[in-house]
Formats: C-alpha cells, sequence, structure tokens
C-alpha cells in the first residue's frame, strides 16, 4: 500500500478583486481630477471628513474602554456586578444605533442638564456656577456619547469571549506562584485573549466608520452631511452620492487591509 500524500497547503487565491477594486479607484480620482463638477462636489464633501474621523476614533475609544470595565465587571466574583453587566448589554445591544442615537440626543441630553442644574442649584445661586441650557451640549459629542454607549455592549462581548478562551489551567498555575489577580491578568490572560479579540474589535472599528455617517441625522457636519446639504441645494444626487461611496470605501477598506496586515504580525509574533 502507498503512503499516503502529506496534505499541502492550498496557494492562496490571487486577489482580482484589488485590482478591480483599485482600477476604479483610479478610474474614479481621474474623474474628479479633470471633471468641473466631481471636483467642486469632491472639494466640498471632503471638508467633513475630520468629523468623520474624529468621530469614529472619540467614539471607538471610549467604546473601547466601556465594554472593557463592562466585561471585567460580567466575569467579577460580584454577583451585582456580573448582572448589572448582562442586563446592560441585553439592553443596550436590542437599541438600534439610529434609535439610540436619538434617544441620548433629545431625552439623554435634557435629563442630564436637568440633574446638572439640579444638583448645582445652590452654586448657581451664589452665583458661583452657571445654568446649563440644552443647547450648551452639542450635537457632536451627543453623537459620540451614543455610539460609545451602544458599541460599548458589543464590545464588551468580544473581550468576555476572548478572556474566557485562554486555558483555565494557566491561570491555575500562576494562582500557585503567587501572581496576584491582577498580575494574571496583564501577564497571562490579556496577551493570550489578544488573538482572540483582535479581529472582531478591529471588525467593529471599520463598522464604526460606517456607523458615523447616522450622526448626519442630528446636523453634524461629516462626510455624509455635506453631501445631503450639496445634493439638496443642487440637485446632482449621482455625482454627490457617488462621490461620498467613493470616499468611504477608501476609508473602510484601506483600514480593513491595515488591521489584517496588523493582525497577521501578531498572530504570527504569539506563535514563535
Amino acid at each position: 500500500m502507498a503512503p499516503p500524500r502529506r496534505k499541502t497547503a492550498a496557494p492562496e487565491d490571487f486577489p482580482w478583486w484589488f485590482v478591480v477594486f483599485g482600477a476604479l479607484c483610479v478610474a474614479l480620482a481621474v474623474v474628479i481630477a479633470v471633471n468641473d463638477l466631481y471636483t467642486q462636489v469632491f472639494g466640498i464633501v471632503i471638508k467633513g471628513i475630520g468629523i468623520t474621523v474624529g468621530v469614529t476614533l472619540c467614539a471607538f475609544a471610549l467604546a473601547t474602554m466601556l465594554g472593557l470595565a463592562i466585561a471585567l465587571a460580567g466575569l467579577s466574583n460580584s454577583v451585582i456586578l456580573r448582572q448589572a453587566a448582562r442586563f446592560y448589554v441585553e439592553l443596550i445591544r436590542g437599541i438600534p444605533i439610529l434609535v439610540l442615537l436619538f434617544y441620548i440626543a433629545f431625552v439623554g441630553a435634557p435629563a442630564f442638564v436637568a440633574l446638572y442644574n439640579w444638583l448645582l442649584t445652590p452654586l448657581i445661586a451664589r452665583g458661583f456656577a452657571e445654568e446649563l441650557l440644552v443647547r450648551d451640549v452639542s450635537l457632536l459629542w451627543r453623537a459620540v456619547i451614543a455610539l460609545m454607549i451602544g458599541y460599548a455592549a458589543f464590545i464588551a462581548e468580544i473581550f468576555r469571549a476572548g478572556f474566557q478562551s485562554v486555558n483555565e489551567g494557566q491561570i491555575e498555575a500562576a494562582k500557585t506562584l503567587g501572581f496576584t489577580r491582577f498580575q494574571r491578568f496583564r501577564l497571562i490572560v490579556f496577551p493570550q485573549a489578544m488573538r482572540v479579540i483582535f479581529p472582531p474589535l478591529s471588525n467593529d472599528f471599520v463598522s464604526m466608520v460606517k456607523d458615523s455617517s447616522l450622526v448626519s441625522v442630528l446636523g453634524v457636519a461629516d462626510i455624509t452631511q455635506m453631501a445631503k446639504i450639496y445634493a439638496a441645494g443642487s440637485f446632482r444626487f449621482f455625482e454627490t452620492y457617488s462621490i461620498v461611496t467613493y470616499i468611504y470605501l477608501l476609508l473602510t477598506i484601506g483600514l480593513s487591509l491595515t488591521l489584517r496586515g496588523i493582525e497577521s504580525r501578531l498572530r504570527k509574533r504569539t506563535e514563535r
């Protein structure tokens, strides 16, 4: 009987999709450069990219910190913390981001202002503090807080799954060596969990770039809002939203490829 053949790794498919995408991007870039109308639309829409990037980075950083705290609470020894974390995750995951955005902007912000003024009533009466008005809370920060609250629930589940993927035997071994709870988390759990956490966390980051376009419903001057204003005044819907699609595709696919490269390097480093 002939010995069984050893399986060889299947070669990766050549990324023809990326070649096609790159060709389309170059073609549209040429059109933007030579066509005055597309140049004008691009110049107007691109003014909102700073807001889009700023909202995404700020909201995702806050959501990651909140999500980590919720995940740790969900894995703690306290029943109250575990139940509170589960309540938050299940409640927030059941609310669409757009609805949450409206709720935070038009219900949460007035409630915060009312609570702030009530707590500082003695100081306001004596002139040591000024009364806060709802309009003083910017729509930009209302949008950031809404995205933070919404994404924190999903990120908390990513962290929880990552932490629970670490072999319990390694944690027990660290306990026998006298490691404190923080040392076990920092030296044993977190480095190994990152292999599981990073891919879905990076996917959520790319998703937030796209969901940041929802802040346009509050009038925040991001890419989508700038496009809405221009299209409503010029009726150039095809040209305007083609440019918007082009910009978002450059952002999301560029980010996806970058994060995929980081993930690959991280995997190779942990396998050594």
